[in-house]
């Protein structure tokens, strides 16, 4: 596959996407023979509610940077974002489909390639999840810390929806960034991008993933002031979290950008370049993963050095940080996705303890870092005595 320039538009029709961009997710098993009728005809899925005091509010976002071409198809760069935060009132205001009914068709079909186990195409309604973001709804009032995130290779920013809406409940802006080209599918204004890769991405081809999705989100940084939730944006309090792919972004990002003050890795490899001496990365940095992960020495060779507060996530795997999380074991519950399907995936413990562990865990290094005065020297000494290396969780 060519990465230097522009890669011809492509569409997934067979074989395995890789489903994180920094691990193959190997088959599971197929859908049950007794997944039948009563599995597809139950009740919807569902995300789990946020938790936080303050109802959410969404915007859809896009935006084109003039200045970059994209790498995979040509011309200029695009990207979407979905911008969650504390509503001032939701009432008249419509909750949001988590996948528009388009772009739920083409995810039913990638889906089991991109994460073998999961079920096939039509049995399944992936447009009628609800997300618990009300479109248009008034920011309530206020200057509030904003984060950044950015979805696994192969997934689309939909994926991060659950933890994005929590903490934009508990009082942050959170922008979801999509990364046309290596996700699946993005809904543009011309219309439904779908991905370019064919397979696992050779090195060259996870470096120009990367560095792409590092200028994404540098270009976005760029443009908060533009957003439609500027007015309730604390700028001086900015971080960024990601999901495997997104989280070796998110710190690569942070590495190159001093307006990010704090970064969450959600089991992303950091071995693609030097982070140019750890010890001076002096951003707080949590490295946080799980312990079904097949690729967990990896990670732990690739972190191995970097001053941060580490976290393991108990009973789980790669995919419960996202709404993969939520939606699997409810998958599973209605013969949909096999045992072992399911521990590859998410892992075998209770969803619920784990989506609360995860929130507590992600919202808490947040609130800690996110401080105001942060940015200040003085502000910096401060909060440097409150994370070093930590060599579990």
């Amino acid at each position: 596959m060519t990465t230097n320039h522009a890669i011809s538009r492509r569409t997934l029709i067979r074989g395995a996407l890789l489903g994180s961009a920094t691990a193959v997710l190997a088959a599971a098993g197929t859908t049950p023979a007794g997944a039948s009728a009563a599995g597809r005809a139950g009740a919807p899925l569902r995300l789990p509610a946020p938790t936080g005091p303050h109802p959410v509010g969404l915007r859809t976002v896009h935006l084109t940077d003039p200045s970059r071409t994209d790498p995979w198809v040509g011309g200029v760069r695009e990207v979407m974002l979905t911008v969650l935060y504390p509503a001032r009132t939701v009432r008249g205001f419509p909750r949001a489909p988590q996948l528009s009914a388009t772009a739920a068709g083409v995810f039913a079909d990638y889906a089991p390639l991109v994460h073998p186990g999961l079920p096939e195409p039509g049995t399944v309604d992936w447009g009628a999840v609800l997300t618990h973001g009300h479109v248009g709804a008034p920011p309530l009032p206020g200057r509030r810390p904003v984060l950044l995130y950015s979805p696994g290779g192969g997934d689309s920013r939909t994926l991060g929806t659950g933890l994005a809406e929590d903490l934009a409940s508990h009082g942050r802006v959170v922008v979801l960034v999509d990364h046309p080209g290596d996700a699946t599918q993005v809904e543009l204004p011309g219309g439904l991008r779908t991905t370019v890769l064919f397979g696992p991405p050779d090195p060259a081809t996870f470096r120009t993933m990367i560095d792409t999705r590092v200028a994404d989100l540098r270009f976005v940084l760029d443009r908060l002031g533009g957003l439609p939730t500027a007015s309730v944006m604390d700028q001086g309090r900015i971080g960024a979290y990601g999901h495997s792919a997104g989280g070796t972004a998110a710190v690569y990002a942070a590495h190159d950008d001093a307006r990010i003050r704090a970064v969450a890795n959600l089991e992303g490899f950091l071995d693609l370049r030097p982070l140019d001496a750890p010890a001076r990365f002096d951003r707080p940095l949590l490295l946080f993963r799980t312990d079904g992960f097949e690729a967990a020495a990896r990670i732990d060779r690739s972190w191995a050095g970097l001053r941060a507060h580490r976290a393991l996530l108990p009973h789980s795997n790669h995919g419960a940080f996202t709404d993969y999380g939520a939606l699997v074991p409810q998958l599973h519950a209605a013969g949909l996705v096999t045992d072992a399907a399911r521990t590859t995936l998410v892992g075998g413990g209770d969803p619920a303890l784990t989506r609360a562990e995860l929130r507590l865990r992600v919202g808490g290094f947040f609130a800690r870092r996110l401080l105001r005065g942060w940015g200040t020297a003085a502000g910096r000494r401060r909060d440097r005595t409150a994370w070093s290396v930590r060599p579990g969780p």
